[in-house]
């Protein structure tokens, strides 16, 4: 599956890119549907204003340890990359730096791999000093795995001041020394990012607001629909990858409810697992969530293999079990859909299910009021109205239930106080676990 658009000649474009999108048929590399791998492919180069002249799928049986690519697809792109007159090339799959470079030799232009632009498209889209420290943690992450003696610099030893006789470290080990401290500073300024959080969400408890927080594939909408829930003005493109520092809004539901709304970072297939990592500390707002919003795609082809992606990232971090018992899967872009289809997920969506599932168009307001309901109730069933009677030498507890629950009566007699509060199941459970204590 081929597209090109073979320039006039003159000058070579310096944002001009060929897209290479390997699928290896007998590997564990999984596929969407080719020509949503294709567009997917494209739309990750765009997403930093790269000029896509020309893209290719093709299936291949094997990985060639030296290349990636088979001989013959090496030879054939040398042909193709010269008549685009483009100077990179993205091969949208991970590859070696000892392939990385073998290629550029070969085709006499620079080559990215996946997991490198999408670290260009975070580069570019961060804006707070959390998300550049984020991006800069996992490209320092990624950069290290490629320290291999991938270019001959790197070997060549820096001397020392004779202080032990030695030879010096080599340049290797010193970029190697230099990565490890910067990561290990910027870990740092994370950990305090950490905390400062850790100590706004404690913030919230006392009030207390529930967390709901929006997850899914990137573009899927989230932004959208965090405009029209919000009324806020966070960036919302038709862009991969739009998004990337966190948002967080207050919402009012119908019931007098307030809720705390978290936008996040969108999610991609095949996302480095250390990429996740990097960027935990703006995820510990899902992983605290009360309730989680995954934001679907309904019109994308591939939207079911979209789904799968972003359920495998959620168990990844452990938040699944929250998810499958708090969770709505909020399928997007009804307008986008033939009515009689849109129709047929409307008629669906209301059955019992876990998680339960809304039908909603985020750009025209369809079905948004119903979702808002759906969150009203899902948070309502997690909550109790309890009644408690305490000393009132005893304070602690009484602090436990004012910082824990929305306290909505309290009577005070001689010697207890009478304390009526609106409080979740969980905390429920663990207040009466601290009484028998």
């Amino acid at each position: 599956m081929t597209h090109y658009d073979i320039m006039a000649s003159g000058d070579k474009s310096t944002g001009a890119v060929f897209v290479v999108c390997p699928y290896i048929v007998k590997g564990i590399h999984r596929i969407l549907d080719p020509e949503m791998r294709l567009e997917e492919a494209k739309g990750l180069a765009e997403a930093i204003q790269l000029n896509v002249k020309g893209a290719e799928f093709f299936k291949q049986h094997i990985i060639r340890s030296a290349t990636y690519l088979s001989k013959g697809h090496v030879e054939n792109f040398a042909g193709v990359i010269k008549a685009l007159e483009v100077n990179l090339v993205f091969i949208d799959a991970p590859i070696s730096p000892i392939q990385q470079r073998n290629l550029e030799n070969a085709w006499n232009c620079k080559v990215i791999d996946r997991t490198g632009i999408i670290l260009e498209i975070f580069g570019a889209r961060a804006r707070t000093a959390e998300g550049r420290f984020q991006v800069e943690l996992a490209a320092l992450s990624y950069q290290r795995t490629r320290l291999v003696r991938s270019w001959t610099h790197l070997e060549r030893q820096r001397g020392g001041f004779g202080f032990t006789g030695g030879p010096g470290e080599t340049q290797l080990e010193l970029d190697r020394r230099l990565i490890d401290e910067r990561m290990a500073r910027i870990k740092k300024e994370l950990e305090d990012v950490k905390r400062t959080r850790s100590l706004h969400r404690k913030a919230r408890k006392r009030i207390p607001y529930a967390i709901v927080a929006l997850v899914g594939y990137t573009n899927a909408g989230k932004s959208t629909l965090f405009n029209r829930l919000t009324r806020a003005n966070v960036v919302a493109e038709n862009l991969l990858f739009a998004t990337l520092d966190p948002t967080m809004r207050r919402v009012r539901l119908s019931s007098g409810r307030e809720i705390i709304l978290s936008d996040t970072v969108g999610f991609i297939a095949d996302l480095p697992t250390f990429l996740v990592a990097a960027f935990r500390a703006t995820l510990e707002e899902v992983l605290e969530a009360d309730l989680i919003l995954h934001v679907r795609d309904s019109s994308h082809a591939a939207t079911n293999v979209q789904r799968q992606d972003v359920l495998k990232i959620l168990k990844d971090l452990g938040v699944d079990h929250v998810y499958e018992e708090n969770g709505i899967e909020v399928l997007n872009k009804c307008d986008r859909l033939e009515p009689t289809e849109a129709e047929r997920l409307k008629t669906k969506a209301p059955r019992a299910r876990h998680p339960a599932q809304c039908v909603i168009s985020a750009l025209d307001g369809q079905g948004v009021q119903a979702l808002l309901d759906k969150i009203d109730q899902l948070l309502a069933r997690k909550e109790k109205i309890s009644t408690f009677a305490l000393s009132l030498a005893d304070g602690k507890k009484i602090a436990w239930l004012y910082s824990h629950g929305e306290v909505l009566d309290r009577t005070d007699d001689e010697v207890k106080a009478h304390i009526k509060v609106k409080i979740s199941l969980e905390n429920r459970e663990k207040f009466n676990q601290l009484l028998k204590s």
